[in-house]
């Protein structure tokens, strides 16, 4: 088995005898994944991990081959196991609902996740985990294994792009005092004074209304739901075309 993969599923090497070793992959992994939380991806490098550890940057290599592999042992270690309330049957919209809702909050916990760069399919445990609930959720409907996969990747994709819209839009505002809806009601009245409408029509009317004016206190959470039962319409599509052929 790859050395890495071997790490990825905590598959020990043969014991050696003498003193147990002061590091290990996990204490490497929590250190990397602390401080990403705290700081952002960018600064979970070796040098940065080592100095928090105590340790030098050579012998995290005894644990961790690279720093992709690091990245790849931190994606795992942050998705965490599977929640209990994905353990449950029923419909299958119900369920793939949750799972991406379930999704969206190790997102949010850990917000680096959902901008760190995929560099391959689920390897590790905790994704394996993932990705099998997902599957599970779709396997009332008749889409076959192809489908069903790319089902999974298509709302963990949105999940993904909703979340890191969520954090952008959070982040512009940082500074300013203002919360989702009150930003957006400043946007909308700093737009109607300078969009022309015999230019952008439809742009104008929308910001000339009320729509941006009462957005209410959770509006990112409205804009996650409604853009997820979007997407879900168009797999019950699919999973309708599947049980009629």
């Amino acid at each position: 088995m790859p050395p890495d993969l071997a790490r990825l599923w905590r598959i020990a090497a043969e014991s050696r005898l003498g003193r147990p070793a002061k590091l290990d992959v996990g204490r490497v992994v929590d250190a990397a994944v602390a401080l990403a939380d705290g700081e952002g991806l960018g600064a979970a490098t070796l040098p940065r991990v080592a100095e928090a550890l105590g340790v030098t940057k050579m012998s995290l290599y005894r644990h961790v081959g690279s720093k992709d592999e690091l990245l790849a042992l931190m994606q795992d270690a942050a998705a965490g196991p599977v929640p209990a309330s994905l353990d449950g049957t029923g419909p299958w919209r119900e369920r793939l609902r949750l799972w991406a809702t379930e999704h969206a909050s190790v997102l949010e916990r850990h917000p680096w996740l959902a901008t760190a760069p995929v560099a391959g399919p689920p390897k590790g445990p905790n994704m394996i985990a993932w990705f099998d609930a997902g599957l599970r959720a779709l396997r009332p409907t008749g889409l076959d294994w192809g489908a069903k996969v790319r089902v999974v990747m298509l709302v963990g994709e949105y999940v993904g792009s909703a979340v890191r819209l969520a954090a952008g839009l959070a982040a512009g505002r940082d500074g300013t005092g203002l919360d989702q809806a009150a930003a957006e009601r400043a946007y909308g009245r700093a737009m109607a004074t300078l969009v022309d409408p015999e230019r952008f029509p439809d742009a104008a009317a929308l910001f000339a209304g009320d729509t941006l004016e009462d957005t209410g206190p959770n509006t990112a959470a409205n804009d996650f739901r409604f853009g997820l039962e979007l997407v879900l319409d168009g797999v019950a599509a699919a999973v309708e075309a599947a049980e009629r052929s």
